[in-house]
């Protein structure tokens, strides 16, 4: 299911995991032509598939579809299991663009009914009523009933523009919910989408998305305050509005979606809806999170490549599969040919101290060609083509580096701590530099596995 998306001009939208009983859940909006269903409404519907491992999974009807005349978008919501029961609390986007919410219920988990009365919350007063959404319920801690969290929007915030919020409803039964005060007014421009709540070794962390790029927040205690990590943004800004589940007792295991390029092109505005990213979160001493490879999930790989890299500048040196780059007072090189397009590539770095900047072009015809993945120590940040991540520690020790090049999509897990993912339909050519600028590095073991697709 890695990189996964349905048949024909069908996306995968926003990721609803949820796990129960042994099973992981993937529902997720199921969506046309980039959110162009209904009139550009959305049209969206929950699709669902399971595991048990990670590796099998199994196709099920559509959970939550749409069968009414004011339902132009069955909008991301949460499933909960009670008393035996499982319910699924949705958002519903009307003819007007107004959003309210509904409830539906199932004895499987799989065949899900729409329950009266409907909706179960709307918008109040002071709140935008287009933007009331993404509902995700969990437990008070104490056994005081539950909380629900929604996406919304405070028309009257004094910081006219910033009163996107985390609207806080409460119900002692699940039936009934009062509104209360906003949970978190996280202060950017547009509203929290997607919210995700989980406690995980005594932590509580709370999740959610601007601009589709997820971010979280951490406490020591159930009801926040809600503090920001060095490092607030989960994964990368293209692995778009990603919410966890739970995976057995100490794991959880994230789901985003990674958009289409308009047109197919490198520079292509990046569009809603694209393929499926699986994403094992992990969870730091301090309480902060990365994220890495979902080792079930990985593309199946073939034989490594018996490998011929070649220095290109006089700095650089190649024996068997280590390789030296002394490069501190310029730039220097290796070129490996014949890379298949659909790879696995794995690589020891070992930086010396001072060094500046190292990486990989890939798929190029020439150095000048292809997609570049930079590694900028004294910045702490990463590059690949267009799309960067900061605040990468460690980058000046010795880690490990995976990458998967499959069909148009690059992604890399930098120490199984950090990863960064990117859209790159065009460059084809099969060629791998490896270099290092202002910077000595030594490469060991570097193997290339083609992908069995």
């Amino acid at each position: 299911m890695q990189y996964w998306k349905p048949e024909g001009a069908f996306f995968v939208g926003d990721c609803i995991p949820f796990w129960h009983d042994g099973v992981y859940h993937l529902f997720y909006l199921l969506d046309e032509n980039h959110h162009q269903g209904l009139g550009g409404m959305g049209g969206h519907q929950w699709a669902h598939a399971t595991t048990s491992d990670l590796v099998h999974w199994q196709h099920h009807p559509l959970a939550l579809a749409i069968d009414d005349d004011f339902e132009r978008s069955i909008c991301t919501g949460t499933p909960f299991f009670h008393d035996g029961r499982y319910y699924a609390f949705y958002a519903t986007r009307l003819p007007d663009w107004r959003q309210v919410l509904g409830r539906a219920v199932s004895d499987d988990g799989v065949h899900f009914t729409k329950l009266q009365p409907n909706p179960i919350a709307v918008p109040p007063d002071r709140y935008n009523p287009l933007h009331f959404r993404d509902p995700v319920v969990f437990a008070d801690a104490e056994g005081d009933g539950y909380h629900m969290l929604v996406t919304s929007v405070r028309d009257d915030w004094p910081l006219a523009g910033r009163g996107g919020c985390l609207a806080h409803l409460h119900s002692p039964d699940l039936q009934e919910w009062q509104m209360r005060e906003p949970f978190l007014v996280p202060g950017f421009d547009d509203a929290p989408e997607c919210p995700d709540y989980f406690a995980w070794n005594g932590w509580y962390y709370l999740l959610f998305s601007n601009h589709l790029t997820t971010r979280y927040r951490i406490s020591r205690t159930p009801l926040g305050p809600w503090l920001r990590p060095p490092v607030d943004v989960l994964d990368s800004t293209l692995a778009r509005v990603m919410k966890t589940a739970a995976f057995g007792t100490d794991r959880r295991i994230g789901a985003a979606w990674l958009g289409t390029r308009a047109g197919d092109c490198d520079d292509g505005k990046l569009q809603w809806g694209g393929n499926l990213v699986l994403r094992e979160i992990v969870q730091n001493a301090d309480g902060t999170l990365g994220t890495k490879f979902v080792a079930e999930a990985a593309p199946a790989g073939g034989e490594p490549l018996v490998l011929q890299a070649q220095p290109v500048t006089p700095g650089a040196a190649c024996q068997d599969r280590r390789i030296h780059l002394q490069g501190t007072s310029g730039l220097e090189g290796v070129v490996v040919d014949d890379i298949p397009l659909d790879v696995r590539i794995g690589l020891e770095v070992q930086p010396q101290p001072g060094a500046a900047t190292f990486g990989l072009r890939l798929r190029g015809d020439t150095f000048a060609g292809g997609y570049e993945l930079a590694f900028h120590l004294p910045e702490r940040m990463v590059k690949l083509h267009d799309t960067t991540i900061y605040g990468v520690e460690g980058l000046d020790r010795p880690f490990c580096l995976e990458i998967v090049a499959y069909a148009d999509i690059l992604d890399v897990c930098i120490d199984a701590r950090r990863c960064i993912i990117n859209r790159c339909p065009q460059q084809r050519g099969d060629k791998l530099f490896l270099f290092a600028h202002n910077a000595e590095v030594t490469l060991h073991n570097l193997q290339v596995e083609p992908l069995l697709r």
